[in-house]
């Protein structure tokens, strides 16, 4: 498939905008450059001349060569000259014109490929004015392997880079799981890696009940587990009834021989089949194979919820919310979505909508290109398959109702964590930094992000300590570091005027009668939002927010609110002290549920900013081998590898465990463990 998507995309250099010196287009606006009013419909009058008249794909740029928006047409110079008609255009489309630097056309050759390009270039670039499917999770599949002479079943996950057949997708980890092993009972394939498979001598437990048939001890002849792999091959691709059929004849002629032990065999295996059917669930008799696309809107929120039915079965579901304007309506985010969620997938051969999403044609068409199979996209009208439809539109609109009733209870304590630090307003981001490391070592800077819809781990950032004049485990100096490089980057990347320092807030005591926050400048699912953040947390007493002040200062920004939290005394939870700038210490009640909202924003960055650290810790220590711990030698090292085999054999003994090796006495095992056992900062 991804031979075939090569083969019809246009060649395309994201990293250089340039119109080509020959080009008669006129050149992109230098970064920064204020759009005046009305340049936006003249960009559209000029561009419009030169526009291809040819199915394609054009980008709209706008003055600091960010792409605001892609689209495709049948026709792009008639699309381009649409935008010039003097009606009035939806809020939405004025603000895109308006805001028009530049345009790029891509040519294609048919109106297919522009969808399926358009597709891609939208979750490549994720254009402002785009519906944009938030997607920064893969999807698991069940793996048959082909790289050995008995195949090994698998989670998969990522890249297909291993030779094998791949079965999905699923919408858990969960369902992923219990399929596999419901398949080793009914098909009795191995699991087990295939070093383990090389290793063994005798059956593992796994063939003592009945989950595997051994094949690495000979219990089973090669030709008779290939076999076994072909008929579940032929069960994950869709052919479950034929397989069933098969393994109930065979059954029956062993019944009929009077082979009661060889028919029980078989009886089981049914047994187990119909239990991978029989998942609690809506399960369809005469649908094999299908995704199913349920969308429902709500409060300006758009909410997708997809099913996905393979072999007869259902293999779970789950509930997006893509980024979309609130005029959008449900024929078009649908469309859009569909387009963008098999751009890195596989389709089947079925695909239900609950709406009759715009192209709808045309997007089976590029799906059946893309798979080179028939691919249906339809609306069903009745029977089971409206029953499918139905049922996603309900789990859409409860997913949606969830979200909401998150999104308020998120809003009542972004409010109230404005009102208990004295903010002019709720921060819509929120940026808590902190730092790990062992005695300065492998230092390692963590930054989260939380928002109005809780952690977003996709904006998460580490910083790999580098600045060569630091003290070892200068908490200080690490700190303004980390917020140096990530405010010059912020200030390059979306600068803003200067704003003036925030008023002093008022002391402890006194914050009851600061003003309630203001939720109607929250922003919207769809809206722009402002990388900057309204509130930064420091994990670090008055030392740390007086280095991270300064190291503000020096940059100019004097505008975002710092708070740092000291953890109380025997570091125990709800005694924490903050410390902001123009405002005497202070403390929470253990009950007040702001006090609850920071310390689990400060425990994420902690275990971000350690989990980071430890990442390194061991890609060191690989790359290192056992030479940085002190006493150690080469007779030692040669030592302990000859003993445990391998280096994380090593990192899991105990001490005692390694003063059972020659040369290695209580104190060197000692200094072993805590090397890689020490705890981070």
């Amino acid at each position: 498939m991804a031979d075939e998507k090569k083969n019809i995309e246009p060649d395309i250099d994201l990293e250089d905008d340039e119109p080509d010196e020959d080009s008669t287009l006129p050149a992109l606006d230098e970064p920064g450059e204020a759009v005046p009013e009305g340049a936006g419909e003249d960009v559209i009058a000029r561009y419009a001349r030169h526009a291809p008249a040819a199915p394609g794909v054009y980008r709209m740029i706008d003055a600091r060569g960010e792409v605001l928006y892609v689209g495709k047409a049948k026709n792009i110079k008639k699309r381009i000259i649409a935008y010039r008609r003097p009606q009035a255009h939806p809020t939405r489309i004025a603000r895109m014109i308006a805001a028009t630097a530049a345009i790029e056309f891509v040519s294609t050759a048919t109106e297919t490929e522009a969808l399926l390009l358009e597709a891609n270039l939208i979750k490549r670039l994720r254009p402002r004015f785009n519906v944009l499917l938030r997607d920064d999770k893969s999807f698991p599949y069940i793996l048959i392997s082909g790289d050995h002479t008995a195949p090994q079943i698998l989670k998969h996950r990522g890249a297909r880079n291993r030779k094998g057949d791949y079965f999905g997708p699923f919408a858990s980890v969960w369902a992923v799981n219990r399929t596999i092993t419901a398949l080793e009972r009914a098909f009795l394939i191995r699991s087990c890696s295939n070093a383990v498979y090389e290793s063994r001598t005798r059956p593992c437990l796994l063939h003592q009940i009945k989950r595997c048939s051994a094949p690495c001890t000979g219990e089973i002849s090669h030709v008779d587990y290939a076999e076994l792999v072909r008929e579940a091959k032929a069960f994950l691709s869709g052919r479950s009834r034929a397989v069933k059929e098969e393994l109930a004849a065979e059954m029956e002629k062993a019944s009929a021989g009077l082979d009661f032990e060889r028919a029980a065999i078989y009886r089981d295996r049914l047994a187990a089949l119909s239990a991978i059917q029989a998942h609690q669930g809506i399960n369809p008799r005469g649908v094999e194979e299908a995704d199913v696309f349920a969308l429902h809107q709500e409060g300006g929120f758009s909410c997708v919820e997809v099913f996905f039915f393979r072999t007869g079965q259902n293999w779970g579901n789950r509930a997006y919310f893509p980024r979309a304007d609130r005029s959008l309506g449900p024929e078009v985010v649908l469309g859009a979505f569909i387009a963008q969620f098999y751009d890195d997938k596989p389709s089947p051969r079925c695909i239900f909508v609950s709406h009759d999403v715009t192209d709808r044609a045309l997007i089976a068409e590029a799906l059946s290109v893309k798979s080179g199979r028939r691919v249906e996209v339809l609306v069903p009208q009745r029977g089971e398959k409206k029953d499918l439809v139905e049922h996603a539109l309900a789990n859409a609109r409860e997913a949606l109702g969830r979200k909401l009733a998150e999104t308020s209870s998120q809003q009542r304590l972004l409010g109230a964590l404005a009102q208990t630090f004295g903010l002019p307003r709720p921060p819509n981001r929120i940026e808590i930094y902190d730092n790990s490391h062992i005695m300065g070592t492998n230092a390692v800077g963590a930054m989260i992000v939380a928002g109005l819809e809780g952690f977003r781990k996709n904006q998460y950032r580490k910083f790999n300590i580098r600045s060569a004049d630091l003290i070892p485990g200068d908490d200080y100096g690490m700190m303004r570091e980390v917020l140096t490089r990530r405010f010059k980057r912020l200030i390059a990347e979306a600068p803003r005027e200067a704003a003036e320092p925030p008023s002093p807030v008022p002391p402890i005591g006194g914050f009851a009668e600061a003003p309630v926050a203001d939720l109607s400048d929250a922003p919207h699912e769809g809206e722009d939002e402002s990388p900057w953040p309204g509130l930064v947390l420091i994990d670090g007493g008055l030392g740390q927010l007086t280095a991270a002040r300064d190291t503000l200062d020096a940059l100019g920004v004097r505008d975002v609110p710092i708070v740092a939290i000291a953890k109380g005394p025997e570091r125990d939870a709800g005694r924490e002290t903050f410390f902001m700038a123009g405002r005497e210490p202070f403390k929470l009640k253990p009950r007040d549920p702001v006090l609850y909202f920071v310390e689990r924003l400060r425990d994420e960055a902690h275990r971000f900013a350690v989990g980071s650290h430890r990442q390194r810790r061991r890609r060191d220590i690989r790359e290192a081998g056992l030479q940085e711990i002190a006493g150690i030698g080469p007779t030692r090292k040669r030592a302990l590898l000859r003993h445990f085999g391998t280096l994380k054999a090593i990192e899991r003994a105990s001490v005692a465990d390694l003063q059972q090796v020659p040369g290695i006495s209580a104190e060197t095992a000692r200094k072993v463990y805590d090397f890689f056992h020490g705890t981070p900062a």
